[in-house]
């Protein structure tokens, strides 16, 4: 869909939700396409700890490393 910047200006909010909705909005001026609104994808935080019990570590695993392993 294609508006002018009048059009954007004025129905702002009903443009942004249509574009939430998967439409490309493309914002013109004078007929001229200037922008594309586009939908922002939000990566959720991490939340610390969430993997706790998930990992098992073996007996000796923070033991330090030999001159061998070290070579």
């Amino acid at each position: 869909m294609e508006v002018n910047l009048y059009e954007a200006k004025t129905k702002l909010s009903q443009l942004v939700e249509r574009t939430m909705l998967g439409e490309e909005i493309i914002i013109a001026k004078a007929g001229k396409p200037m922008v594309k609104l586009v939908r922002v994808e939000v990566t959720p935080k991490r939340v610390l700890g969430s993997a706790a019990g998930a990992i098992e570590y073996g007996l000796g695993w923070d033991a330090p490393m030999s001159d061998d392993e070290l070579r």
